[in-house]
């Protein structure tokens, strides 16, 4: 059942590091000190203390130390060489500024800052780093919803967690095959954090436009509900035409209102959807077919993929090309298994969108299955395949050796809820923010909370 009946401050992790370099505008607070601050600071780590320097100044705390702005309304801080991206191709340090506290403690050998702020404040600033603040109103409403749904649902899952003392479990290990999700996982020191594991959030930084407070004010409060519970509401940026379902990406738990949903007002005709089939799956892949995140109209585009995310070029449907040599290092890298020569990538399941869930990669000295479709997309990229939506095309095969791997692919993301570039395209035809989200999550109500 809901619990949460008035809009609650949440604490989001910005950045760890042995030193953080932070500048206060406008006049903190800290307890214990009679002085106000502000100016050029930095945090280390010192014989066991948090050590703040201001200039000449030193100022000493032991295992934490908050910031809290005279007047929430106009101050702010900024953090610099703040990651963002990590692990992923548009990975970079920014300055990024904030509303709210600024929380500094101990968190083994470094220094964690986290910042503390409403929720409908935390919101404002994830609806504009996640997509384009000047989006339509229609889609920044019903991203709100998604966002905060997903977030109060996170609260009460921790909340649990803790109460039950459990620890969820996302893998599962043999002799030769490794299962292995990744979800939000309970942070020990703040509720969520900044980056894409969880949900982006640049604070400030991003420009908060007046249709991004607008959609902010309009949907206070408001969240999604399926059978009396706050939905953990899930997005990604392009389904690819079909989402999938939640189990076949995180926790085997079937959620009926993340199942596999049609990115389109009907089904395709002429393409059987049973990916248990490799020629489906591969004739779904290679096909160029209608739905509404199958957009090429850069103006719907840009709603979603700001700055970094346009480097991004083709995400619908998309071919990544691996010499021989090119995908055994790779491989042996992300796994640290010498699998000898690469003969196959081949999969062994598929869920609903065609995203594979279990891969087994074949060499000439061993075979070894992964799993689920996050673990697959790191194995084969640097960074990570745009999604696991893909199948495999060898050539110049060698001795029963392929000399090259093309991997044809669609989507980008988990591919899981609401679809965000589908959202956009719906807007732009006149859809309302509710009819959007009713498509995405089947089943579901919406219902204000506070």
């Amino acid at each position: 059942m809901i619990t949460i009946k008035k809009e609650p401050k949440i604490s989001v992790g910005i950045l760890s590091e042995k030193k953080i370099n932070f500048d206060l505008y406008g006049e903190f607070k800290v307890d214990g000190l009679s002085q106000i601050l502000s100016g050029r600071f930095s945090a280390e780590l010192i014989n066991d203390k948090i050590i703040c320097r201001r200039g000449d100044e030193l100022f000493e705390f032991q295992n934490e130390v908050t910031f809290e702005p005279v007047d929430p309304g106009i101050e702010s801080f900024l953090i610099k060489d703040v990651i963002i991206g990590l692990q992923f191709h548009w990975e970079r340090k920014e300055k990024q500024r904030f509303a709210g506290s600024l929380k500094i403690i101990k968190d083994s050998v470094k220094l964690t800052a986290i910042n503390i702020i409403s929720i409908e404040n935390y919101l404002s600033s994830v609806i504009s780093s996640e997509m384009n603040a000047k989006s339509s109103l229609q889609l920044l409403k019903a991203h709100a919803i998604v966002s905060r749904s997903w977030l109060l649902a996170q609260l009460e899952n921790s909340k649990l967690h803790k109460k039950e003392k459990i620890r969820p479990k996302n893998e599962y290990l043999s002799d030769n095959e490794l299962i292995r999700w990744f979800d939000k996982e309970d942070h020990k020191n703040f509720d969520v954090c900044a980056d894409d594991h969880c949900q982006r959030y640049q604070g400030i930084t991003k420009i908060i436009s007046d249709v991004a407070r607008q959609a902010i004010e309009q949907t206070k409060g408001v969240i999604l509900t399926y059978d009396e519970k706050i939905c953990d509401a899930r997005y990604s940026k392009s389904c690819g035409g079909i989402t999938e379902s939640f189990e076949n990406v995180w926790s085997p738990t079937h959620i009926n209102y993340l199942t596999s949903v049609i990115d389109y007002k009907f089904e395709p005709e002429n393409f059987d959807l049973n990916f248990n089939s490799e020629h489906n799956a591969s004739k779904w892949i290679k096909g160029n077919i209608p739905s509404f995140c199958n957009v090429t109209d850069r103006k719907i585009i840009t709603q979603v993929l700001i700055d970094y995310d346009q480097e991004t070029k083709d995400f619908y449907r998309w071919k990544v090309e691996y010499e021989q040599e090119e995908i055994k290092e790779l491989i042996t890298s992300k796994t640290q298994i010498d699998f000898g020569d690469i003969v196959d990538l081949l999969p062994i399941e598929r869920g609903d969108s065609s995203r594979i869930i279990k891969l087994k990669i074949k060499g000439t000295k061993r075979e070894f299955t992964f799993g689920k479709e996050l673990e697959i997309r790191r194995i084969l990229s640097k960074t990570h395949l745009y999604s696991s939506a893909f199948i495999v095309e060898k050539d110049n095969i060698q001795n029963g050796i392929p000399q090259k791997f093309t991997i044809y692919g669609a989507g980008w993301g988990h591919g899981v809820g609401l679809c965000q570039i589908g959202a956009a395209f719906m807007a732009s035809k006149g859809y309302q923010f509710d009819e959007i989200l009713f498509h995405y999550f089947i089943g579901t109500r919406l219902k204000k909370i506070y």
